[in-house]
């Protein structure tokens, strides 16, 4: 049973910006001015450009597959099952404990205006988010949008209220702790824009995902980076070292600034669009994380019961209610390990994101078509690498021994459990296949890559597709004459409709007579008709020498035979009209001419855009 594509662009955009506005603004400023001074700013607008550059990445291979698992599903079919369990399992994890963060944060200021107990607040929504996310996606994107618009609605009031009120001695000195903490800080506070990562896990669900996971991601990221930069910039401004009062970081950082400018109802305000924070990040982390191990147990990288979809409901119900239970344990771990811990992870699965991208075009694996390409290809993936690392290594060696410990846990549950059960062809077998010259793969990954291009575009088969998954494809290595090729392609063909290849071959030569079948210099259609009832068939041919066709059209590379019986004609011109849309594409002579086999020729027509309809059929 699939999952139910429900989430519009509407909800993309709030599921991620709901995902990164969160306890990364409404928390972690008190504890990033301790590290950086008001040199934080800097911090957070440094995180938001890194982040983009994994935006980047993150939208194209999205566009490309978008499957339930997000970047782990595209890091196995890049880097292999091994990397992408350890990918699968840390970003499950991390995106676990950002949701945990949120919950945790939503129950202190719940406990700092009401006095109730942390933990049995937070454990109390967190099983209200597990049956929110039970019944569906849908209810759940619904109601992230109705949070997020009322969220981003009080953040730009604040904005707009106190940016007056910025007291310019307050950002001074500016890199107070110098410009190593600042970049350090940079890497602490990239949590704030970890709901990027949960996209992908839900691309899924998404509706049209080629266009609509990109457009959200840059909309959210965009949207959310002018927001951050701001609040903390008046927060900064406003507040100064009150931001650690006594020495201890305030918790409500955002609502004690709003207190200063716009009273006792401002703060209650802030707090509000702070609890509203909370509430939108758990939501959407819940929704994300389990979706992951779903995916590892449709790769028999996990048991298969972690990817068992309700009949009801058409969500994972199981792996959902394995989340929260993660999520219960991990309210009573220290609140800076927690932030240290999602960054850690954060950042290296954006690293993976990068050479993800970069293996699959080097690889030139032709089914690997996304939707939408990166720009500047491959220096945003190599600065944005250069820079997380660089935020990872800034961060310390517990981060990094964080990260080590995660991705060790990962590669343990790939040794004893998926290792023998998960054999996965992938893009840098295909890589290193071209550099070496030597054969490592199957047609697995270009199959599977297939069928994903066809649920994305919703591509439905028709008879012209059926037509075209049983035809003869020739691949001619050496020059001919138009004589010598029709001879070849009568030999080939005629037995299909039970004539002799003289017969065959004296149709081809009729037809080309009344004029010529070459419709551009580069593919010519010979289409005949041939007595009997009922008979249709295409056969595609690829002339890496060129063959002559007419002065105008000496080098033919693409050429298609249409042979079929007269009760077919509609069905044979609506087929000459397919293969014309297909080779319209700008792409298609480059496809045709680096097409390595037979199948991958196949394959370009399958995947061609062309109008599909019901006409096409009879």
């Amino acid at each position: 049973m699939g999952l139910k594509r429900d989430l519009k662009l509407i909800d993309v955009f709030s599921i991620a910006s709901g995902a990164m506005i969160s306890s990364g603004l409404f928390i972690l400023p008190g504890i990033a001015f301790v590290k950086a001074g008001p040199g934080m700013i800097i911090s957070y607008f440094l995180a938001g450009i890194l982040a983009l550059t994994g935006a980047l990445s993150q939208s194209e291979l999205v566009s490309a597959m978008p499957k339930a698992g997000g970047e782990y599903f595209y890091t196995v079919r890049s880097m292999g099952p091994a990397i992408g369990t350890i990918n699968g399992m840390i970003s499950w994890f991390s995106i676990t404990l950002k949701s945990s963060f949120s919950l945790i944060g939503m129950a202190a200021f719940v406990n700092i205006l009401f006095h109730f107990n942390i933990e049995i607040i937070a454990v109390v929504l967190t099983i209200l988010f597990l049956i929110l996310n039970i019944i569906g996606v849908k209810e759940a994107g619904r109601f992230q949008v109705v949070l997020v618009i009322g969220l981003i609605g009080l953040l730009v009031f604040f904005v707009l209220n106190g940016i007056n009120q910025v007291n310019a001695d307050n950002l001074i000195p500016f890199a107070a702790k110098g410009w190593g903490a600042v970049f350090s800080t940079a890497g602490f506070v990239f949590v704030s824009y970890g709901g990027l990562l949960k996209i992908g896990s839900v691309a899924e669900e998404t509706q049209n995902p080629g266009r609509n996971i990109p457009l959200g991601m840059f909309l959210a990221l965009l949207v959310v980076g002018v927001l951050y930069t701001m609040v903390v910039f008046v927060t900064t401004g406003v507040l100064g070292v009150n931001l650690v009062p006594d020495g201890i970081p305030t918790l409500m950082p955002i609502s004690d600034a709003a207190e200063v400018f716009l009273g006792k109802p401002g703060k209650i305000a802030l707090s509000i669009a702070a609890v509203l924070a909370f509430v939108s990040t758990a939501n959407a982390g819940i929704m994300a994380a389990s979706r992951y191990p779903m995916a590892l147990s449709r790769d028999n990288l996990l048991p298969l019961f972690f990817g068992k979809i309700s009949k009801k409901f058409g969500t994972p119900f199981l792996s959902i209610l394995l989340t929260g239970v993660i999520m219960a344990l991990s309210f009573f771990l220290q609140l800076e390990f927690l932030v240290k811990a999602a960054s850690t992870v954060i950042l290296f699965n954006f690293i993976l994101s990068c050479l993800s991208v970069m293996i699959l075009r080097f690889s030139k694996i032709q089914n690997y078509r996304p939707s939408f390409k990166s720009p500047l290809f491959p220096w945003i993936q190599i600065v944005g690498i250069g820079g997380f690392v660089f935020l990872i290594i800034e961060m310390g060696k517990e981060a990094l021994l964080m990260s080590l410990l995660m991705a060790l846990a990962g590669l343990l549950v790939y040794l004893f459990y998926g290792r023998n059960r998960s054999k996965k062809e992938y893009a840098l077998l295909h890589l290193i296949e071209r550099i070496t010259n030597k054969a490592f793969v199957s047609r697995k990954l270009e199959t599977e890559l297939k069928e994903i291009i066809r649920e994305r575009d919703n591509i439905i088969q028709d008879r012209f597709d059926e037509i075209i998954e049983n035809s003869l494809v020739l691949d001619i290595e050496n020059p001919m004459t138009e004589e010598e090729l029709f001879q070849f392609l009568a030999e080939k063909m005629s037995s299909r409709f039970h004539i002799s290849p003289e017969e065959f071959y004296r149709l081809l030569i009729e037809r080309e007579k009344q004029s010529s079948t070459a419709l551009t210099p580069y593919l010519a259609i010979p289409h005949i008709v041939i007595s009997g009832i009922k008979l249709f068939d295409i056969m595609m041919v690829r002339l890496k020498k060129g063959v002559g066709f007419s002065a105008e059209c000496p080098d033919i590379r693409a050429v298609f035979v249409l042979a079929g019986s007269q009760d077919e004609r509609n069905f044979h011109l609506r087929a000459i009209s397919a293969i014309a849309q297909i080779v319209q594409n700008k792409e298609f002579e480059k496809r045709w001419e680096k097409a390595k086999n037979i199948e991958e020729l196949r394959d370009i027509v399958l995947l061609g855009k062309r109008h599909r309809h019901s006409g096409l059929e009879k």
